[in-house]
């Protein structure tokens, strides 16, 4: 009798660990939901709350008026964007529409919805437009307070250019102050963590705003211990392309107390692979395939 009690609480305190372990696993909507909704868009964060994303992935630029905008890039990206009088921009003229050379009521003219996008060509098509990173926080935040959600995490990347201060962007303090001014005064710094490829902005950040949590984005296959010792200092989370992730680059993050989030991860197979590994969340494109996994 004493052995079947013994082992049924073996059992319990398994499935509980398991259980505990789900709950921990961060669940990230890359640009909102963009393997289904137009990305950085209010609608694609909404949904992906819906959807039961643990955290907002966003991207942020800066207008010419120093507006904080959720954009994936610095100009309107061909891709996506139609100009206010519904013409397409050609790729050639992209970074014309250069969103740092624009006042925010300009940006906002342009359509980033409607357009069929051919990578995601599942996407839910309607007129959207680029908000403000102000407006997002206030509309997610009224949302899942009227549908009794849990309240995300904003992860919002810094997006720059290579050599594009003062032409795609401000210099990496005023764009992180811009951010943080925001963070603040929304009273969210306890959930926000800043991203970025770019070093720079999330050694400024450290030094200015030591409790915010830093996410360094890798692409390139390059020792995580060199990538650490360039930025200076250890961020909370090691997020690299998913093709550079593997058993050892996730014992050595755990080892030096970091997190590793993988992006982009988009399908089921992938999401069970980098979980079996022992990540501690991914981005994804379709925060719908999480409902998926069995």
């Amino acid at each position: 009798m004493h052995k079947k009690l013994l082992t049924l609480s073996t059992l319990i305190l398994f499935f509980l660990s398991v259980s505990a372990q789900k709950q921990k696993f961060d669940i990230q909507g890359k640009a909102g939901a963009r393997g289904i909704m137009p990305e950085n868009t209010i609608e694609g964060m909404l949904k992906a709350m819906d959807l039961g994303v643990t955290t907002l992935e966003m991207d942020a630029v800066i207008s010419k008026d120093k507006q904080v905008v959720l954009s994936q890039e610095p100009y309107f990206n061909n891709e996506i964007s139609l100009m206010p009088n519904g013409k397409p921009i050609s790729f050639k003229d992209q970074k014309k529409y250069n969103i740092y050379k624009m006042d925010y009521d300009e940006v906002k003219k342009f359509d980033v919805g409607s357009k069929v996008h051919a990578r995601f060509p599942g996407q839910m098509k309607f007129k959207a437009y680029k908000p403000l990173l102000a407006e997002t926080i206030d509309k997610v935040e009224a949302y899942a307070k009227e549908h009794k959600l849990a309240k995300p995490v904003y992860s919002i990347e810094t997006k720059t250019i290579k050599n594009g201060d003062n032409e795609f962007q401000p210099e990496p303090a005023e764009f992180v102050d811009l951010i943080m001014d925001i963070v603040n005064a929304k009273k969210i710094s306890k959930r926000v963590i800043i991203e970025s490829f770019d070093m720079r902005t999330l050694q400024y950040l450290h030094e200015k705003y030591p409790k915010i949590q830093t996410s360094l984005l890798i692409d390139e296959k390059e020792p995580f211990e060199g990538y650490i010792e360039k930025l200076g200092f250890t961020p909370t989370i090691y997020s690299p392309y998913s093709v550079l992730v593997g058993k050892g680059l996730v014992d050595r993050c755990h080892e030096m107390g970091v997190k590793i989030i993988p992006w982009t991860v988009n399908t089921v197979k992938e999401i069970k692979y980098f979980m079996s590994l022992g990540v501690d969340g991914v981005i994804t494109d379709y925060p719908n395939l999480m409902g998926q996994l069995k």
